[in-house]
């Protein structure tokens, strides 16, 4: 499961799918409607907030209006209505961890947004979170591999 603090702009239309996919999943973690997952460490973010289920489906929102701004058609009727909340705090490190981890994953499967994606060196956050500075978030699972490069 990833829960991408970048925005959902710059996911491929295989990564948007499974995003709005895993995010979907994430939900019923949080509304206690599942017991695969809970302990999952892309939920902790969600979990501390004080209505885990409403930014979840705020996190939804922001994916559903990017995938309805390329014209696919996720359903909306599995979502509350869209409500204000409040921000998640997402550190510089985990942007540029996840922008690292994101353009890995295109070289592979699509070229074409990769090239899109080269030269981002600052990117865009998903409209749920709101940077500030500090290193990648402590429930992030970094294989070893990936710290020394």
């Amino acid at each position: 499961m990833r829960l991408w603090s970048l925005h959902p702009s710059y996911l491929d239309s295989k990564g948007l799918v499974a995003l709005w996919r895993e995010a979907l999943l994430a939900r019923k973690v949080l509304q206690g409607r599942t017991r695969g997952y809970r302990h999952h460490p892309q939920l902790t973010r969600f979990q501390v907030q004080k209505n885990p289920p409403g930014m979840i489906d705020a996190y939804l929102w922001g994916v559903y209006e990017e995938a309805a701004r390329r014209g696919y058609r996720f359903d909306v009727r599995k979502l509350s209505p869209k409500r204000r909340t409040g921000k998640i705090q997402v550190t510089t490190g985990q942007l540029q961890y996840e922008l690292k981890h994101l353009k890995r994953k295109l070289k592979q499967r699509d070229l074409k947004q990769y090239r899109k994606m080269a030269g981002v060196k600052t990117p865009l956050t998903h409209p749920l979170f709101q940077t500030v500075p500090g290193a990648v978030a402590e429930w992030e699972r970094v294989p070893l591999d990936s710290i020394a490069r």
